[in-house]
């Protein structure tokens, strides 16, 4: 599964540099591949003020990998890393 299957090609052929709200005019409906529902790529981007101005698909890639909801991480407050360290509390551990 790639986040942004629907979007990649479109991203890189968008002429730079653009504002999030550029690109969510031109590719909000697009479907983002989420683990855990359905997410567009404008409701990621819209998490970001209007006026944000990426400047490259680079740009645009990272700042939706970094905007998009809970709904892409898959299994909530999971680490295979060491448990929580003496006092801190974090999840009881489950083995499977």
């Amino acid at each position: 599964m790639r986040l942004l299957a629907n979007a990649d090609e479109k991203i890189d052929a968008h002429s730079y540099p653009a504002t999030a709200a550029e690109l969510i005019e031109e590719y909000g409906d697009l479907e983002l591949e989420v683990a855990n529902g359905e997410e567009t790529f404008g409701e990621a981007l819209g998490r970001l003020d209007g006026e944000t101005t990426l400047e490259s698909a680079d740009d645009a890639r990272t700042v939706t990998y970094s905007a998009v909801s809970k709904k892409a991480i898959g299994r909530a407050n999971y680490s295979d890393r060491d448990s929580p360290s003496i006092g801190e509390d974090g999840p009881d551990q489950v083995s499977f």
